[in-house]
């Protein structure tokens, strides 16, 4: 009987050996998998990632955030403002839908007095074709409001007549989560304003 004892003595001291060195190399795989992760974040949290066409990863790196806000938000503005005023009979509909994504109630506002005005029925009904020419806008980014000043000016073809229109806007922008591809730059134009509107002489 003792050598019995003995024997299952011996084999709960292995035991405890085994989980105590299971237990113990456990820990420090774990530990190790912490380190060298944090050291991974630390070294990547500056930069993006890109997959080349051949599965490889390419690494990019960061521009510095405001300025990078500020490109972002010019090109906002510019896809904004070709969305809601360059259109034709063939196009508005599609357009305008992918201009309300950028842009809040008031957005939505001047669409609808527009449409309540008769400004698509005369699009439809004469044929005419509203062409961007050019978007300048003018930022101011300060304590977190963005507010902006654009100068449209666009062409509008009536069969062998063309016009040109100089179109002042304004607005804020806010920043909203990315939605692609409806709204990839993350922003959304607020408080928007068709400031005034007048004909120009063509030089061009």
């Amino acid at each position: 009987m003792k050598t019995m004892y003995k024997n299952i003595d011996g084999i709960l001291r292995a035991n405890r050996v085994v989980v105590l060195v299971v237990v113990t190399a456990s820990s420090i795989a774990i530990i190790i998998s912490a380190l060298v992760s944090y050291r991974m974040y630390q070294e990547t949290k500056g930069g993006a990632f890109a997959i080349g066409t051949d599965g490889s990863v390419i690494p990019l790196k960061w521009a510095d955030q405001k300025e990078n806000l500020e490109i972002e938000a010019l090109a906002h503005l510019v896809l904004f403002h070709n969305y809601f005023y360059g259109i034709d009979a063939s196009n508005y509909e599609r357009n305008i839908e992918k201009a309300l994504w950028l842009g809040d109630s008031s957005v939505d506002n001047v669409y609808r007095q527009k449409k309540a005005d008769g400004v698509y029925n005369r699009l439809l009904q004469y044929s005419l074709v509203q062409k961007i020419f050019s978007v300048e806008s003018e930022l101011t980014l300060q304590e977190g409001i963005r507010s902006f000043r654009t100068v449209v000016v666009f062409e509008i073809y009536r069969g062998t007549v063309t016009d040109v229109y100089e179109l002042k806007t304004s607005g804020k922008l806010i920043k909203v989560d990315r939605n692609f591809p409806n709204n990839a730059h993350g922003l959304l134009i607020s408080n928007y304003f068709e400031n005034s509107l007048r004909k120009v002489d063509d030089q061009r």
